[in-house]
């Protein structure tokens, strides 16, 4: 039988995030896959954990990914680390997870801290619906182009970003969607732990004075002018009528400017309106 690939998750900072599971799969299993293994060998001596590290990172992912899934197919078990966090989020894991699984190899999560939705929860920004874009673009054309296609994003938006590039990629976002809401977190769950809250302008007039340092998450505001044009997207026929009539319009008035919101014939409308 083969073996089961875990997908093991590791703090980001603090050590006292690893789970009870982690360290005893990270125990366990034949062998350990790692980003960094010298990153990997810190955390594993701290829990005395003695096993074998292989290396698997973006340039070595195609030879070492065939070499891990043998020995998953021979019946070894292995556990995919990242430097920190959750594998296979903005890493080379993807690929060694679409290989396992095509190879019919069982992958199982071991849960643990994430950077984005951990930097979410404290923004103070909408937390019911967002989405994750990771890294931009390097390219400065494709990542104005990349940010001119989030333009009418709704949702709060999380990216990751590196000290050097900080300041190139908020520029951009603002000149892309003007002056929104941000929130930047920098070393979680360290002793210098910072949380910045404030408007784009005012963090990229910031960073003119003060340096960058630390790997970046960037919490974003979604387009609330796009949430306010189409607030009735969810709301049914009778429900978008009733809205306008709450505002103070005339029944046949209502179902006029429902029409005109939907782009559809007034008799349509007249027509699926329950009294």
């Amino acid at each position: 039988m083969a073996g089961t690939l875990y997908l093991v998750s590791t703090p980001i900072g603090n050590l006292e995030d690893i789970t009870f599971r982690a360290i005893r799969i990270l125990k366990e299993v034949d062998v350990i896959a790692a980003e960094d293994t010298r990153q990997t060998l810190k955390l594993l001596n701290h829990f005395e954990i003695k096993n074998t590290l292989t290396s698997f990172f973006r340039h070595n992912e195609d030879k070492k990914g065939e070499y891990i899934v043998s020995l998953l197919e021979e019946g070894k078990n292995v556990a995919l680390v990242s430097d920190a966090g959750t594998p296979a989020i903005s890493d080379p894991g993807e690929e060694l997870v679409k290989m396992a699984i095509e190879r019919g190899i069982t992958v199982s999560p071991v849960p643990g801290p994430v950077a984005a939705t951990s930097a979410l929860i404290v923004s103070g920004l909408t937390t019911g619906r967002f989405t994750f874009e990771g890294f931009m673009p390097m390219n400065k054309r494709n990542r104005r182009e990349r940010l001119e296609e989030l333009k009418n994003e709704t949702r709060t938006m999380i990216f990751y970003e590196a000290p050097h590039k900080i300041r190139y990629t908020l520029k951009d976002m603002y000149d892309a969607w003007g002056d929104r809401n941000v929130s930047l977190a920098r070393e979680m769950t360290k002793i210098h732990e910072e949380i910045i809250r404030d408007k784009l302008s005012n963090i990229i007039e910031k960073f003119e004075i003060d340096s960058p340092r630390g790997e970046f998450v960037i919490i974003v505001e979604g387009n609330n002018e796009v949430v306010k044009e189409n607030f009735w997207e969810d709301l049914s026929i009778n429900e978008h009528v009733e809205y306008y009539i709450g505002q103070g319009l005339k029944s046949m008035d209502a179902m006029k400017k429902v029409a005109q919101d939907r782009g559809v014939t007034k008799r349509e409308i007249y027509n699926q309106y329950v009294k």
